[in-house]
């Protein structure tokens, strides 16, 4: 099993409650979306868009909610490359509640997209060895 390398610290914010007095599980994709968009910051693929027009583009996303969450209150949001394949890789996420409880697991499959040509685009050697970096492990070509 490999650890989850990235962590995320977020606070829950009173806005964020539902009718019912938990986090609304809306909120958990948000909290899933900055994630991911940390990974692609710390991975040089936010940057690499503004130069080239080729960059991320979510093909799926999906959440399974353990336990609620509650404000007040901080969590952590986890995460780590599950697979890197020719044009698309994916994430899986751990959002831990302040006892770090799992309350959440998410999994996104991103796909790395030209948007000059309006089509999928391979997955640059600088992104996998920024991946291995981060993860500290390798990511053979699949």
């Amino acid at each position: 099993m490999h650890n989850f390398p990235v962590k995320l610290p977020l606070r829950i914010d009173w806005s964020e409650m539902d009718l019912f007095g938990h986090v609304n599980n809306v909120t958990y994709f948000k909290y899933i979306q900055a994630s991911r968009v940390n990974y692609w910051e710390l991975s040089g693929l936010a940057g690499s868009f503004s130069k080239t027009k080729i960059g991320p583009i979510l093909l799926s996303t999906s959440c399974q909610f353990l336990t609620p969450l509650f404000y007040p209150g901080n969590i952590v949001v986890e995460c780590r490359i599950e697979f890197i394949k020719n044009t698309s890789f994916g994430i899986h996420h751990r959002i831990l509640n302040e006892q770090s409880q799992v309350a959440a697991e998410a999994h996104d499959v991103i796909v790395n997209f030209d948007f000059n040509k309006n089509e999928k685009s391979a997955i640059s050697e600088q992104f996998r060895k920024a991946a291995e970096d981060i993860e500290g492990r390798e990511f053979p070509v699949s």
